[in-house]
């Protein structure tokens, strides 16, 4: 089985999570489609009744939008009751690094906003140290870009300002990605702390604490793995 089989065996497995009467974070990317695509189903047939979600990206909201499936927004429900995502990276704590399609602010803001987080990944997405295999996406506002990409520099952290076609990648809020290709985190808190600290950054892609369950895509069947706080 490929990366894509994988990811979609554990994606049905986390919209088994899912009950009537919730409010879904949505997230966003390739697993995304699969987990959408399993919700419009179990609507049609009614299995599940009365869900709507909130998606994190304009790219999930037209998604979900052509899978039929009711949305709202986080102003209208604060809180939810499930967030379902994928990640890009995942260490041996469940820590994540997401932003591979630029979407790490909403789907951050949507994490925090959930009473639980179920990410969904294959199993070529483990590490032990984040960063192992994938870059650091830091969203920052354009004003600052070119300041901030100095100060990474500087740091050592090998910056490389996103781009999409020539141009520079713009996130749905209209700011710039620059992605750092540093040498695996040991101490993740320490680099989250240090990246929020400087002026122009909007938000990182380490997801630390925030995985309630991990659901991993193995060729020998898709593997659960909790963490309750």
């Amino acid at each position: 089985m490929d990366a894509n089989q994988l990811k979609k065996d554990a994606a049905l497995e986390a919209v088994k999570f899912i009950k009537s009467n919730q409010i879904l974070g949505l997230g966003t990317g390739s697993t995304i489609f699969y987990v959408l695509e399993a919700i419009s189903e179990k609507l049609k047939n009614g299995e599940l009744e009365n869900i709507k979600g909130v998606p994190s990206s304009n790219q999930t909201f037209e998604l979900a939008e052509k899978f039929g499936i009711p949305l709202t927004t986080l102003d209208k429900n604060p809180l939810l009751d499930l967030n379902i995502d994928g990640a890009d990276e995942v260490d041996k704590n469940l820590n994540l690094i997401k932003g591979g399609g630029g979407a790490l602010l909403k789907e951050k803001i949507i994490a925090q906003a959930s009473k639980k987080n179920i990410f969904v990944v294959d199993e070529s997405k483990l590490s032990i140290y984040l960063a192992e295999k994938f870059f650091v996406p830091v969203e920052v506002v354009p004003f600052a870009a070119n300041s901030v990409f100095n100060y990474f520099f500087i740091s050592g952290f090998n910056p490389r300002i996103r781009t999409k076609d020539d141009k520079y990648f713009l996130t749905d809020q209209n700011n710039f990605i620059i992605d750092l290709y540093v040498d695996k985190i040991t101490d993740p808190i320490q680099l989250s702390n240090l990246l929020h600290n400087r002026a122009g950054v909007v938000e990182h892609g380490l997801f630390i604490g925030f995985t309630n369950i991990l659901l991993v895509g193995k060729h020998s069947g898709v593997e659960v793995i909790r963490r309750d706080f």
